[in-house]
């Protein structure tokens, strides 16, 4: 009578199977999931119960079931089920315990340049940026998410003022989007953001860098020989200083006459295109300050003479009088002409590494000529197309020229050199004190307008960075730009394009219909 009854229910019984499993796979998930707690075990037990009863007192124990093609059909499909959720389960697990990102856009816009990976992985102790922001830009999020995930000890914050105002008071957030950069016990103002400026990367990187190297850069500018000016007086300048500052350096103007001396806390110490020329004394404190272990950045226009000839003798460069034309015609093709020579060929420095690919412009440039020095490094940074010559100016300063002469170039145009500090010693861990000097011929392309072309103001802002014996890693960083790839029309392309489309095509496809429709016939 028993046996009857089992049998009776056994065809119901089979389905007890189907819910165990579904038991089974809510329990795993729960505890890989959430742990191992009690309600997942459980459902991990029940499960398995559920699934032995339906396969032992079901159909599923009898021979014959396991015997049928549809059941080995069955549990082939059910095997492979598993399998992909098992690894579709075991590849969601690594992407969360591991998380990466794959940069597949054309510019590499959302990675973070090389220079910049290397400030955040020699970060020593932990640094966080806190944006005091309600509404926090995704695109300014993914930049510092980039930072986040290229060092461990970097960390961002997003503070809503209005929730928290103990927090911004305690910063001196006295608006919405100030953000601060904190390492240990030092905090300070970084930038401000909102609809019109977002972070830069170049920002954060530089802000980093100072953490890094706790050493602040001040960058001196000379003033009193018509060079020019920092102040937005007149047209100078200005933007080189904005762009030093906002890599938290301090510019200052110096009048040598009145100071007599250097100060001591100069990083670097910028001629920027001088007219007249510099007092004996003047002379000799640069020369003094680059003896001792000083930087000095010297930008040189054509037709002046600074009187700085005996400063740049121990170091085997002389200034050309002439000016260099480009006569390759590639200038032509962007609207220079040939004296604002357009300059490819970077020397292999620092300064001018990651440039491949790149280029800037120097209207009215005069030729660095070099002699080997001993003890001096020297390195070109700059040189013309080989396609140019140099040419003299007339006393009226007017050029002429025979177009059909036979090029004479390349010319070097800036020199990058340094030298050991005499009986100068290394502290522990230091490398070997050194002055340094960086040569152009030539001041306009740093100058207001110019600055922002090309990669003139990289020029200048690199070779700040290396005179301030900063380090190199935040040299060459450029914002990572979308390639415009927007077709433009003209209106009678536009008509063409829509009657092409909504008329020729759907002709062609009608007429092609009723072709095969009478072939077919």
């Amino acid at each position: 009578m028993a046996m009857k009854s089992l049998a009776a229910y056994q065809k119901y019984l089979k389905y007890l199977a189907f819910p165990g499993l579904a038991l089974v796979t809510a329990g795993l998930i729960a505890g890989i999931v959430a742990g191992w707690t009690l309600l997942p075990a459980g459902l991990l037990i029940g499960g398995i119960g559920l699934l032995l009863l339906g396969l032992v007192l079901g159909n599923y124990g009898q021979g014959r079931f396991w015997a049928q093609r549809s059941t080995e059909a069955g549990a082939n499909a059910l095997i492979s089920t598993l399998a992909v959720l098992a690894i579709l389960g075991l590849v969601n697990f690594l992407a969360v315990r591991y998380a990466s990102r794959v940069d597949l856009t054309e510019n590499q816009i959302f990675t973070l340049a090389p220079q910049s990976q290397q400030v955040v992985q020699t970060l020593e102790n932990p640094t966080r940026i806190v944006v005091f922001d309600p509404l926090p830009n995704p695109q300014d999020r993914q930049l510092l998410e980039s930072y986040r995930q290229a060092g461990p000890q970097f960390t961002f914050d997003y503070v809503n003022p209005y929730n928290d105002p103990r927090q911004a008071q305690e910063f001196g957030a006295t608006q919405t989007g100030m953000v601060f950069v904190e390492s240990g016990e030092t905090r300070r103002f970084l930038q401000n953001v909102g609809p019109s400026e977002r972070l830069s990367e170049r920002t954060l990187t530089n802000a980093l860098d100072q953490v890094v190297s706790d050493r602040p850069l001040t960058v001196y500018f000379t003033q009193g020989h018509q060079e020019f000016t920092i102040d937005g007086s007149d047209t100078g300048f200005l933007q080189a200083a904005t762009a030093l500052e906002d890599k938290s350096a301090v510019v200052q103007p110096l009048d040598l006459s009145k100071t007599s001396t250097v100060p001591e806390d100069a990083s670097v110490v910028v001629v920027a295109g001088p007219a007249a020329e510099f007092f004996e004394p003047e002379v000799n404190a640069l020369q003094t300050y680059l003896n001792g272990g000083g930087s000095l950045m010297l930008l040189i226009d054509p037709r002046t003479s600074p009187g700085l000839d005996r400063l740049l003798d121990p170091w085997g460069i002389t200034l050309d009088d002439r000016i260099v034309l480009d006569t390759s015609g590639s200038g032509q093709l962007v609207g220079l002409g040939p004296a604002a020579p357009l300059v490819t060929d970077f020397g292999d420095h620092p300064i001018t590494r990651d440039f491949t690919g790149g280029r800037s412009f120097f209207p009215l440039v005069r030729p660095v000529n070099v002699e080997e020095v001993p003890g001096v490094t020297t390195t070109p940074i700059l040189q013309s197309n080989p396609q140019s010559r140099a040419e003299a100016l007339s006393t009226e300063g007017e050029l002429q020229y025979d177009e059909n002469a036979p090029p004479s170039g390349p010319y070097t145009l800036g020199v990058a050199l340094s030298r050991p500090v005499e009986g100068a010693t290394p502290a522990e861990g230091e490398p070997p004190p050194e002055s340094r000097l960086v040569v152009i011929g030539n001041a306009t392309f740093a100058t207001d307008g110019l600055f922002e072309q090309q990669l003139n103001g990289d020029v200048f802002l690199n070779a700040i960075s290396w005179l301030g014996q900063q380090t190199d890693a935040t040299l060459s960083i450029r914002p990572r730009e979308v390639t415009n790839r927007r077709i433009t029309l003209t209106v009678q392309q536009q008509i063409g394009l829509g009657v092409f489309s909504l008329l020729v095509l759907p002709a062609i496809g009608l007429g092609l219909a009723v072709l095969m429709w009478l072939r077919r016939r």
